[in-house]
């Protein structure tokens, strides 16, 4: 799809051709008419008023379009995920993380997060993990003094770095949307995605240390943290095998999924963790969003198109460049831009519908490709944690049956500390790209 948003076309004319079905787009959205829906409208009224295109080109990408290899992972590690969860080997994981950092005056906290960065390393899907580890950790942290709203906002955003650490379904679709390999986002993605992580800690570290919510008396014991990563040791294999099959070029991203998802069923079979009865259900659930994701991409691929037709792109990169020029100025435009988005759509249509009108104002600025598209899925991601749309809120919400706004205003630190590696990344370039050059 990236060639469709090359210098070929010339810019747009904002004829009221093109304008109404952009409002209309809008409107939908606003309406709350499933995105999948509304994009759909959006891209048969622009070929309809414009005929910038053939009519015939809708269906015909709508198959072609998810024809695609990569796009396999997307249900491969959302099962991965719900196996881990089912076999209780994410508990294992967690119980690592424990012995890690449990004697941190923030212990149990700062073990949930770590606990989020290894289920991220699995599942590559931010709601996934935030039911996944809410469960198992929201009414410890109460238990342990944290207030129920900021036990809630930790875990949101432990588990927003699903779709930052690799491997991330995000970035999957991303690579496909702009034409950029999965395989090197992965690779680019692993400091900015422990970066991330790391902030969170830092801040929870930071705001326990002044609020006192957990005093943990837990001391470091090596052998207790050998004992934990021993009988962990099949759920540690999981990432292992993913990261580094990916990391090695052994597998590609989607044959790690397919290989994790193998290897994660067989240990609950073995373990007695997992029964053939679990079956239908796992399938069902993984099915479920990923017939959420699947859609959203499908529609996406015709609106694309027409856009790129009519020269949307490269108007956008005229009108931002004729106000100024400057690359700073036009970087923390992009991320304003991105964190507004974020607060009020999906990652996924936020993909789709921003990745390839943005990039080539990131392209205007001398961007490289694979740093652009780390700073958008870094910035995007902080969207899961911010009202009015914040994902992992209304998860948490509805596992703990706090109010969205209520953990919102408990995730303000965690919001600021992701918002500063945002911007350090925009503007320290080696940290994407140093492992992929």
């Amino acid at each position: 799809m990236h060639q469709l948003y090359g210098g070929s076309f010339s810019a747009a004319e904002l004829t009221w051709d093109v304008v109404w079905p952009l409002l209309m787009l809008v409107v939908l959205f606003a309406l709350g008419v499933p995105v999948w829906v509304s994009l759909g409208f959006c891209a048969v009224g622009l070929l309809v008023a414009t005929q910038v295109l053939p009519l015939s080109l809708f269906g015909e990408a709508l198959f072609t379009g998810i024809d695609a290899f990569a796009l396999i992972a997307v249900p491969l590690y959302l099962l991965t995920g719900d196996v881990m969860v089912r076999t209780r080997l994410s508990e294992q994981l967690l119980d690592v993380a424990q012995a890690t950092l449990g004697s941190l005056q923030s212990g149990f906290g700062s073990s949930t997060l770590l606990g989020c960065g290894f289920f991220s390393c699995i599942s590559g899907s931010d709601a996934a993990g935030a039911a996944g580890i809410g469960r198992i950790t929201y009414g410890r942290l109460v238990s342990e003094g944290y207030p129920p709203n900021y036990a809630a906002a930790l875990i949101a955003s432990g588990a927003s770095t699903g779709i930052l650490i690799p491997p991330s379904i995000g970035y999957i679709i991303v690579g496909l949307v702009l034409g950029v390999p999965s395989s090197t986002l992965f690779i680019a993605a692993a400091v900015p995605g422990v970066m991330i992580l790391a902030s969170i800690l830092l801040a929870n570290i930071a705001t326990n240390w002044f609020c006192r919510y957990e005093r943990s008396d837990v001391q470091f014991s090596f052998s207790t943290w050998i004992q934990a990563v021993w009988k962990a040791r099949w759920a540690l294999l999981i990432p292992v095998i993913i990261l580094g099959g990916i990391y090695s070029g052994v597998f590609t991203p989607t044959e790690a999924a397919a290989v994790a998802v193998v290897i994660a069923i067989s240990i609950g079979l073995l373990q007695g963790t997992l029964k053939l009865s679990d079956f239908p259900s796992m399938l069902e659930s993984s099915a479920k969003v990923n017939g959420v994701i699947l859609p959203i991409i499908a529609l996406s691929l015709p609106l694309g198109q027409a856009l790129g037709a009519l020269g949307l792109p490269q108007s956008f990169v005229i009108a931002v460049t004729s106000v100024s020029d400057d690359p700073v100025m036009i970087t923390l435009l992009m991320i304003a831009i991105f964190m507004v988005a974020g607060c009020i759509m999906e990652g996924t249509p936020n993909i789709v519908i921003l990745g390839p009108i943005m990039l080539p104002l990131a392209q205007s600025i001398g961007m490289d490709d694979v740093h652009f598209c780390i700073l958008m899925m870094t910035t995007l991601g902080i969207g899961f944690i911010t009202p009015p749309l914040g994902l992992n809120l209304f998860v948490l919400s509805g596992l703990t049956g706090n109010t969205v706004f209520g953990i919102a205003r408990q995730a303000v630190p965690f919001v600021f500390a992701m918002v500063c590696v945002a911007i350090v990344l925009a503007f320290v370039p080696e940290l994407s790209l140093w492992a992929v050059r």
